[in-house]
């Protein structure tokens, strides 16, 4: 007869339970998988599934019973953690959606704006078309399991129960410090560009004061920027992807600050 103690049963329950903690915190928070139009059963059975496949991987966990005290404040530990490791990905488009804002205004877009579910905001076309590249180029080099092998390796880096070094969270605030740098680089060539065609307009305009700017200016502007923009496209991939890396650097450096080192 199979007898299973209330110890064996705790042991399971917090093997299971407290991986799930970190991993649900991830998914709720990191780019891709957090997208509200995923309905948040899906996301749950998700991170359930890939809990029960990680598990063989990851190294034994506290005996600590999930319900007491001290486990419940481990599970908000390890929901911090993931929300962590998710946010600073998320930055990556947010560095996207800034470059896209400033390159936008300068073309005269920045009237074309709709809701956004998954910010809560208001967004506009260029911002939304330059995140569906990213977005598309964040599984293309397999970015999202990247972040999941980022959270089986914290386990090792970071192990359950024990207490996190504050230098580890000053990583994140480098990182949203990263996103103007970045942003602005990205915005840079066409930024460039507008520029000329700006100075160029005034010139005309003060060499032959007859000519209408507002007529002529807006949609010269915008063709510019339009042309511009598709030259700019067959580099996007391959910056984007060193950003991609970049963050992901960031990531592994704040996981293995904040572990007992």
């Amino acid at each position: 007869m199979l007898v299973i103690t209330s110890a064996q049963l705790d042991a399971w329950l917090a093997a299971m339970i407290f991986p799930l903690a970190r991993l649900l915190g991830l998914l709720a928070s990191a780019p891709v998988f957090s997208n509200r139009a995923t309905p948040r059963r899906i996301r749950l059975a998700t991170g359930v599934g890939i809990s029960l496949a990680i598990l063989p991987m990851l190294p034994p966990m506290p005996p600590v019973v999930p319900g007491s005290g001290l486990g419940i404040l481990i599970m908000i530990e390890q929901i911090f953690i993931g929300t962590a490791i998710g946010m600073t990905a998320r930055l990556i488009f947010a560095t996207i959606d800034l470059a896209s804002s400033v390159i936008g205004m300068q073309m005269g877009l920045s009237f074309a704006l709709f809701f956004d579910p998954n910010s809560g905001g208001q967004s506009s076309v260029l911002a939304d078309f330059l995140s569906l590249i990213a977005t598309l180029l964040f599984l293309a080099v397999d970015g999202h399991l990247v972040l999941i092998s980022l959270l089986v390796h914290s386990f090792e880096w970071v192990p359950v129960g024990i207490s996190l070094r504050g230098e580890g969270w000053s990583h994140i605030p480098r990182a949203a410090s990263a996103i103007f740098s970045a942003g602005f680089l990205l915005a840079l060539p066409l930024l460039a560009v507008l520029l000329v065609t700006n100075i160029s307009m005034g010139v005309l305009t003060r060499a032959s004061p007859q000519l209408n700017l507002f007529a002529i200016g807006f949609p010269i502007t915008m063709a510019a920027g339009y042309f511009s923009l598709g030259l700019i496209l067959s580099n996007f991939g391959p910056v984007i992807t060193r950003l991609f890396e970049r963050f992901f650097i960031i990531i592994t450096v704040m996981l293995e600050a904040l572990g007992p080192g």
